[in-house]
């Protein structure tokens, strides 16, 4: 099989596909691997690694998608991108399709079979590739948090560690997943004062196990978030329903409520955002201030560590990367039903319900179950 990959173009995306010691895997395999030209240079990787791997360095990212029969990319295709894809490729990355009507148009029109790495799953009922990017994103959101804290950042200028004699910030995890887990660790790390708050009584359980009683664990309900969150300085959104637009937890008027300068850090806005005054922010520009509460909504917040992202992200995607490149897509999804899963897109059809349920009111879709989509 010919195995593409481009340079990713969102904004200050750095990470990459596949990195030279993956191509040397499918390579391993008699595969062929074409990479565009400085695909990797943002995470250290430049064309003579890969080409030492066993690829072939394209020179434009057309090239890779004319000639690609498998495109392995990190986050979703832009518009330019959805429309060099054909039918009888096959497009391995994330895709969030379910706050993003634009491109889930662009997917079904391309007639592309279109696996989505957030909604593959595992016999454990987790979601393996999207697990290492969450553990970074929730790593990242309390450095992001404590950043923003800052008086010269926006906001009310709190440590969250504190120092003898002061009291230390307190933050609130809403979700008690792989993201939340992640936060806590961190920000217990920095001494805070930490909040998590789920609705799985188990779960909690087992947070309360791990952490050894440091944090508080919480039973979410309407009140506890409106108690909560107006007493915190940091409020990670931490929330997640596999594959489809997250659910607003937090309203304007909680956020209206909320400490002039706390700081807002929604992981969740992949999925469209779990506040209500949430919007998609970059690397770039990351923060917007509303109701005197400071905003960061990055939507691919694993890319501003690239390096470590990129390294870990390989680490899980491999595997099925490597499954549908030795098999074939159609044998390789019938032989695993956790990547059928994975399936959004096939033909012109929507494969994954909830991408339905979330735009079928926008756009005129035609949805199909996976197995039988791909039966057809």
């Amino acid at each position: 099989m010919i195995i593409g990959v481009p340079k990713e173009i969102k904004n200050h995306e750095y990470r990459v596909g596949l990195t030279p010691a993956a191509v040397k895997e499918f390579c391993s395999y008699k595969h062929q691997v074409i990479v565009e030209s400085g695909a990797g240079l943002g995470v250290g990787f430049d064309n003579q690694q890969y080409i030492d791997a066993g690829a072939e360095i394209a020179p434009s990212a057309n090239h890779v998608y004319t000639s690609a029969e498998l495109i392995v990319k990190v986050k979703e295709p832009q518009a330019n991108e959805c429309k060099m894809l054909s039918e009888g490729q096959t497009l391995y990355t994330y895709l969030h399709l379910a706050p993003d009507p634009q491109q889930t148009q662009l997917l079904v029109e391309s007639g592309a079979t279109c696996i989505a790495y957030e909604t593959v799953t595992d016999i454990n009922g987790g979601l393996p590739l999207l697990a290492p990017m969450s553990e970074v994103a929730g790593r990242m959101s309390i450095q992001a948090g404590a950043h923003f804290l800052e008086k010269a950042h926006g906001g009310n200028g709190t440590l969250l560690g504190g120092v003898p004699g002061v009291a230390p910030g307190r933050i609130l995890i809403i979700g008690g997943g792989v993201v939340g887990t992640n936060a806590a660790k961190m920000a217990l790390g920095l001494g805070a004062d930490v909040t998590i708050l789920d609705r799985s009584l188990p779960r909690l359980r087992q947070l309360d196990d791990i952490f050894g009683g440091r944090l508080h664990t919480v039973y979410s309900t309407a009140d506890a978030i409106e108690h909560y969150s107006s007493r915190a300085d940091l409020v990670v959104g931490a929330v997640l329903i596999p594959g489809a637009a997250a659910p607003k937890l937090l309203t304007e008027e909680h956020i209206r409520n909320m400490k002039a300068g706390a700081v807002l850090v929604d992981v969740a806005i992949d999925q469209g955002g779990c506040f209500e005054t949430s919007r998609a922010t970059t690397h770039q520009a990351p923060t917007y201030i509303e109701h005197d509460v400071v905003h960061y909504c990055v939507a691919n917040m694993p890319g501003g560590v690239a390096r470590t992202s990129t390294m870990a992200l390989n680490n899980a995607t491999l595997a099925n990367g490597l499954a549908i490149a030795n098999k074939g897509v159609k044998q390789a999804l019938l032989d695993d039903q956790h990547l059928m899963n994975g399936l959004n897109v096939h033909k012109g059809f929507v494969t994954y319900k909830a991408v339905v349920d979330a735009l079928g009111e926008q756009l005129s879709l035609k949805y199909i179950e996976a197995t039988d989509a791909v039966n057809m």
